[in-house]
C-alpha cells in the first residue's frame, strides 16, 4: 500500500493567479470602461474634440492590447512555474453535454462577440478618426500649428486633409500611415525639422485628388480681379489695380483653348526639370502637343545637358497652385488687406510701413510678438487713441500668418500663383527659355496673353475701363525693365 500523499494538481484558474496576470486583467477592464465611456461620450457631443478621439480610438485600445499581452504573458510564466513544483493544471477539456460546460461556453460566446462589436465599432471609427481633420490639425499642436491655422482661412476649409493629402482607396491610406508611423516617432522624440519642408515628396497625383472636385475639362474664361494696395507714404495712398485673369482653358470641345489653364494636361503635357528642392528653378521643359504630336524643348543658356529622366517631373495643377490652402501672407499683402478692410486705421501717418516693419521683427515666441508689435506700435504713435484699434488687428495678422516655434513665414514657403513676391509664372516665362536653334522660345514679354489690365489708380481712374487693356504704370515710378517684379518685391516692408 502507497503511504505517500496525492499531490492535488491545480485549477486552471491558478494561471491567473499571479500579479502580471492580475494587472493585465485591470488595465483591460479599465481600457474596456473608459473606451465605452469616451464613445458615448463623443457620440453624444455636439462638438468635436480631438484629445476624446484620440483617447477613444488610440490610446484606449493600445491599452486593452497590453492588458490582454501582460495576461497571456503571466499565464505563460504562471504555467511554467507550476509545473516545476506540483505540475501542471489539467489541460482545457470541453464537453457540451454537460450543463455547466455549455453555460461557460455560452457566456463566453456571448462576451466574445461583445468584444467584437466592440472591437469593429472601434476600428470603424479609427478609421475615420485618423484622417479626420481634427486628428491631423490638433493632435500635434506645434508641428501642424501652422498648417492648420492657415487651413481654416482657406478656399478649402471645409474639405478634409485627408481628401488632399490622401485621397481615396486602400493602398494610398495604408501608405500614409506607415509614413505617418515615422512622423510620430519624429514628433514624440523631437526630431521634426523647423521648418516643414516643401514641396510634400511623393505626393498623390493631381490627377486623383484635386480633380475629383476640379473637373479640368471645364472652360473657365476671364475673371475680373481688382487688387488693392497701400503705398509707403506718410498718407499711405491706395493704388488699385483691376484685371481681367484669362483663366481659359485647355479642352477646344469647351471653350476656345489658350490662357493660363492652357498648361493643363488636357491637350498638351509639359514636363520640367527642377535643379532645386523648392522648385524655384527650372531650366529645361518640354512641351508636347497631344493634337500634332509635337515635342519641343526649351532651357536656359547655361543649361546644356540633359536632365536626369527620373528627375523629369509632368506639370499638373500643384505646380502653380502649390499652396491651395497653406497660404502664409506675405506682410504687405496682409496688412493691405486689414487696411482696404479698416481693421488698420489708414489716417495714421505711415502706418503701412510701421505695421509691416512690427510683423517681420525677430520674436521667438507667439507672447513675446504680441508684446513686441504692442510696444513698438505704442512707441510710433505715442498717446494716438487711433492705435488702440489697429494694435489687435495688426497682432492678428501675426497669429495667422507667423509660427516663430517652427520658423514658419512667407518667406520660406514660395508661393508660385502669380509673380509678385515670387518667381510663380517667371521661372519658366522669364524670356531665356529657349529652344536649341534660337528660334523658339518661352513668351515673357506678352503679358497680354495671361491678363489684361482694365483700370488702375484710385477714385475715378478705376471708372475709366478699357477693354482693349491699359499698359502698366508702375505706382513708384519708372523701373528696370530688366528685372523681374519679385527682384524688388518681397513681400516685406
Amino acid at each position: 500500500m502507497n503511504d505517500e500523499p496525492t499531490v492535488k494538481r491545480p485549477s486552471r484558474l491558478a494561471l491567473l493567479r499571479n500579479w502580471i496576470s492580475l494587472l493585465g486583467l485591470g488595465i483591460l477592464l479599465s481600457s474596456l470602461f473608459a473606451f465605452v465611456l469616451l464613445f458615448l461620450l463623443d457620440s453624444l457631443a455636439h462638438f468635436s474634440n480631438p484629445y476624446v478621439g484620440v483617447l477613444t480610438y488610440l490610446v484606449a485600445p493600445i491599452f486593452s492590447v497590453v492588458g490582454i499581452g501582460l495576461g497571456v504573458v503571466g499565464m505563460i510564466w504562471r504555467r511554467f512555474q507550476l509545473a516545476r513544483t506540483v505540475g501542471a493544471p489539467p489541460a482545457l477539456q470541453i464537453d457540451l453535454t454537460r450543463a455547466r460546460d455549455r453555460r461557460i461556453f455560452g457566456f463566453f460566446l456571448v462576451v466574445g462577440l461583445l468584444f467584437l462589436l466592440l472591437t469593429a465599432i472601434g476600428s470603424y471609427h479609427s478609421y475615420h478618426f485618423t484622417e479626420s481633420t481634427q486628428f491631423c490639425g490638433a493632435t500635434c499642436h506645434t508641428v501642424m500649428q501652422p498648417e492648420r491655422t492657415t487651413y481654416q482661412h482657406s478656399p478649402h476649409a471645409r474639405v478634409a486633409c485627408a481628401e488632399c493629402h490622401i485621397g481615396r482607396g486602400a493602398s494610398w491610406y495604408v501608405r500614409s500611415k506607415l509614413s505617418g508611423a515615422y512622423q510620430v516617432y519624429a514628433t514624440l522624440f523631437d526630431k521634426y525639422p523647423r521648418p516643414v519642408p516643401t514641396p510634400i515628396k511623393n505626393l498623390r497625383p493631381a490627377q486623383e485628388t484635386c480633380e475629383q472636385c476640379h473637373w479640368p475639362a471645364q472652360f473657365v474664361g476671364n475673371l475680373d480681379r481688382t487688387f488693392t494696395h497701400f503705398l509707403s507714404d506718410a498718407t499711405n495712398p491706395v493704388y488699385s489695380v483691376r484685371l481681367l485673369l484669362k483663366v481659359g482653358g485647355a479642352d477646344p470641345t469647351h471653350g476656345p483653348v489658350g490662357g493660363i489653364h492652357w498648361h493643363m494636361n488636357v491637350g498638351n503635357t509639359i514636363e520640367y526639370y527642377a535643379s532645386d528642392a523648392s522648385r524655384q528653378k527650372i531650366p529645361w521643359v518640354r512641351v508636347t502637343d497631344r493634337t500634332e504630336g509635337v515635342v519641343t524643348e526649351y532651357h536656359t543658356p547655361d543649361f546644356t545637358n540633359a536632365p536626369n529622366p527620373e528627375a523629369i517631373r509632368v506639370m499638373d495643377c500643384m505646380d502653380c497652385h502649390n499652396r491651395p490652402a497653406h497660404v502664409l501672407r506675405a506682410p504687405n499683402d496682409a496688412v493691405d488687406l486689414a487696411m482696404s478692410l479698416h481693421d488698420i486705421d489708414t489716417s495714421l501717418p505711415y502706418i503701412k510701413t510701421n505695421a509691416a516693419f512690427a510683423l517681420v521683427r525677430p520674436y521667438t515666441n507667439l507672447t513675446e510678438a504680441l508684446e513686441g508689435i504692442a510696444t513698438f506700435l505704442d512707441g510710433k504713435y505715442p498717446n494716438d487713441p487711433r492705435i488702440r484699434k489697429t494694435i489687435p488687428a495688426v497682432q492678428q495678422i501675426y497669429k495667422d500668418n507667423f509660427f516663430p516655434e517652427m520658423n514658419a513665414r512667407w518667406q520660406v514657403y514660395p508661393d508660385n500663383v502669380g509673380h509678385k513676391d515670387w518667381p510663380g509664372c517667371f521661372r519658366c516665362h522669364d524670356g531665356k527659355h529657349k529652344t536649341s536653334d534660337g528660334k523658339r522660345e518661352v513668351k515673357a514679354d506678352d503679358c497680354n496673353a495671361c491678363h489684361i489690365i482694365v483700370a488702375q489708380g484710385n477714385g475715378p481712374q478705376l471708372e475709366q475701363l478699357d477693354a482693349h487693356g491699359q499698359k502698366f504704370e508702375h505706382p513708384g515710378g519708372d523701373y528696370d525693365k530688366g528685372y523681374l517684379c519679385n527682384d524688388c518685391h518681397t513681400g516685406g516692408p
